[in-house]
């Protein structure tokens, strides 16, 4: 009994994740348009710290930047607007939070916590810490501790 019962949880499992995954989808990037782009460019190199990449012969109104895990984010010059809400954003992760939020600090860069509570983290229902911050065109980007 015991046994069937194990087979029975284990195949549940198998199929379960095999069905929340099954063509091994993974995020390879994200575009945005922004209307500066060498400001934005500055911001996602300097404030984030991110590597620019080659942008494979797009052209000059298209830059490419690299996170650690290979997910890119795509900067794309525009003079089309989105409208910006904190509820749609992106989110990054960092092991080391604290030291993050100090950078900021000391860039001079606005951030708050998700109520708005400016310069300060909250704490989420799962227990992942977090806080938020803009981009020269008003996308809100998620800067958390979670350890995916």
């Amino acid at each position: 009994m015991k046994a069937s019962i194990f087979l029975l949880i284990a195949t549940l499992t198998i199929q379960m994740t095999t069905a929340q995954n099954s063509f091994n989808l993974q995020k390879d990037h994200d575009a945005i348009l922004v209307s500066d782009l060498s400001a934005s460019a500055r911001f996602y190199g300097k404030v984030l710290g991110l590597k620019e990449i080659p942008n494979g012969g797009l052209g000059d109104h298209i830059r490419w930047f690299q996170l650690g895990d290979n997910v890119q984010i795509h900067l794309i010059e525009s003079d089309k607007t989105t409208e910006k809400d904190k509820g749609v954003h992106f989110a990054i992760n960092t092991s080391d939070l604290s030291t993050f939020m100090q950078h900021l600090k000391d860039k001079k860069v606005h951030f708050e916590n998700w109520p708005g509570d400016e310069g300060v983290t909250n704490t989420r229902p799962d227990g992942i810490k977090q806080v938020y911050l803009q981009d020269p065109d008003g996308y809100w980007i998620e800067v958390n501790d979670n350890r995916l």
